[in-house]
């Protein structure tokens, strides 16, 4: 009986090791730059081992320009060696702007504000630590709809990510 209460305990063990093993989350900030550095508040969540989901929330701030943004992306993550992966995906979120011009007052004063909905396409390289940490470098271009918050419509979004695996 006490061989048999051992046995079990050790599978018990191995069990809870492997599942705290399989770290399926991932927090933590992306910097970057997109007409103007920000950062965001990155979340990912591992639906299985080559696929996962990620939702951002940030801001951007530049000379004239403040920007909030939420974004949600579904990503595929192919394996390349040594704890290096290279994923894709694609998506799309909304956000707010605000244009303020610093004109001083009694003077014509164009300030803006407005909001959009954007979707976004996403390539990147990571590399995941012995320990829980993940970092990452992301190409993102994005294309935006409404309230003439760019002239061209598109932004290129370059990003350096560090996250927390739990």
């Amino acid at each position: 009986m006490k061989k048999l209460l051992l046995a079990a305990v050790m599978l018990l063990g191995v069990a809870f090791t492997a599942q705290a093993q399989e770290e399926r989350n991932a927090l933590g900030l992306r910097l970057g730059d997109n007409d103007g550095f920000g950062g965001e508040v990155s979340y990912q969540r591992y639906l299985n081992s080559g696929n996962r989901l990620e939702f951002d929330l940030g801001w951007r701030d530049s000379n004239n320009y403040d920007a909030v943004k939420l974004t949600g992306l579904y990503q595929w993550v192919w394996n390349i060696e040594g704890g290096f992966n290279w994923y894709a995906g694609v998506g799309g979120g909304l956000g707010t702007w605000e244009f303020d011009d610093d004109v001083p007052p009694g003077f014509d004063n164009d300030d803006d504000s407005g909001t959009f909905l954007f979707v976004a396409g996403d390539i990147g390289i990571e590399y995941n630590f012995d320990i829980p940490l993940q970092l990452s470098l992301d190409f993102r271009p994005e294309i935006y709809f409404g309230d003439d918050f760019r002239d061209d419509d598109f932004g290129p979004d370059i990003a350096l990510g560090i996250r927390y695996k739990f």
